[in-house]
């Protein structure tokens, strides 16, 4: 991103750069010296110094200055593009990392609920109500979850390392986001709306812009330059001397800059067939990220407010269950297992819902977040 805009400040002094007109040139000679007779050594050599210089016909600077500001706004627009594309690879790696954190404290909290049933299983066996390998099972199972646990955190490190690499930091040099943090300005429409403003709309725009500046500056090339020049002579024979001037003129008999113009027009029309279908694409994406938040919001609440509540009752019931010796330990397993599962998935849900709905916000011109949080 940071190299697109040094691109675009020096396209812009390109621009700069184009607007100036020629330089005048300046010549000086002598002639008829060092020959024979009358011109021998420098009994009759002239001098003559002149000033000459070229005016582009046909509006070229004007032309040229154009195309090369259009192509500058055209760099412009791509650096908006690359910073809409950094803000939202940043929004989803930060809802990546919040999503991380809770599932490492799932981890952590299914670890300690382990090793809490790993005491109950061990009551039972010392009163002789269970046999030892279920103490053995359920202490396999609490350090394969604490394993689980130790792992998770770990991949939030790495995380928050890939996040802070957006920006060119090694390390992570930011405040880790609170648990259950809401969002403000997380909410995305649910229906089509007007993308007028997203980047690559305006950077298309400013393509088809710049390919048309640089047809019009090829159109200018079918004149010839002109160029002008005056001076003064001196002729040592005499002590004379006299003014000249000259007018010099290109003949465009075999080269009329239509071929550079013909290409410079295709494309023009190849631009402007891009943006539409830019614009077309961005619209079915914007389309099928509508169906995705829906079907996000309805699967998150169902896991929420049915899933979720239903897992946590089947294990409190088979734990409760296994220590008055009701249910076994397998199927109490199972339930915990479950239970995990769940939390996870409402995780995983809530993830994939805020990821769907930043990069919708970013389809529609908005910023990845609002408020406290950008």
């Amino acid at each position: 991103m940071l190299r697109a805009g040094l691109e675009a400040r020096a396209a812009f002094a390109d621009a700069d750069q184009a607007a100036r007109p020629l330089n005048p040139s300046i010549s000086f000679e002598s002639e008829n010296f060092a020959g024979s007779g009358d011109f021998r050594a420098f009994d009759a050599y002239e001098t003559t110094l002149a000033l000459e210089q070229t005016f582009r016909l046909g509006g070229k600077r004007k032309r040229a200055a154009r195309a090369a500001r259009a192509e500058a706004l055209r760099a412009r627009a791509e650096c908006d593009v690359q910073r809409l594309d950094a803000q939202t690879l940043a929004g989803e790696l930060f809802l990546e990392l919040r999503a991380t954190m809770d599932m490492a404290d799932v981890a952590e909290a299914s670890a300690e609920l382990a090793e809490e049933f790993e005491t109950v299983v061990a009551k039972r066996v010392d009163a002789g109500a269970s046999a030892p390998p279920e103490l053995a099972r359920a202490r396999a199972e609490a350090a394969s979850l604490r394993a689980i646990a130790d792992r998770a955190r770990g991949e939030v490190e790495a995380v928050a390392l890939a996040l802070a690499s957006v920006w060119g930091s090694s390390t992570v040099d930011f405040d880790l986001p609170a648990r259950a943090m809401v969002l403000s300005g997380s909410e995305a429409p649910t229906a089509m709306t007007a993308m007028s403003d997203h980047p690559r709309i305006g950077a298309a725009e400013a393509e088809v812009a710049a390919r048309q500046a640089a047809t019009e500056r090829e159109k200018a090339g079918a004149w010839p330059d002109l160029t002008v020049s005056a001076g003064v002579r001196r002729f040592e024979g005499t002590g004379d001397s006299a003014f000249l001037a000259g007018i010099s003129l290109p003949l465009p008999v075999f080269d009329q800059n239509r071929d550079a113009s013909r290409a410079a027009g295709i494309r023009a029309e190849s631009a402007q067939v891009n943006s539409q279908a830019i614009e077309a694409r961005l619209r079915a994406e914007q389309a099928s990220l509508v169906a995705r938040i829906r079907a996000a919001r309805l699967s998150l609440d169902r896991l929420e407010t049915t899933a979720l509540p239903l897992a946590e009752e089947a294990y409190a019931s088979a734990a409760e269950g296994y220590r008055v010796g009701k249910f076994d330990l397998t199927a109490t397993l199972d339930a915990r297992r479950s239970l995990i599962e769940t939390r996870a998935a409402v995780i995983e849900a809530r993830l994939v819902l805020e990821t769907e709905t930043l990069r919708l916000r970013a389809l529609i011109g908005a910023a990845p977040f609002d408020g406290d949080v950008q």
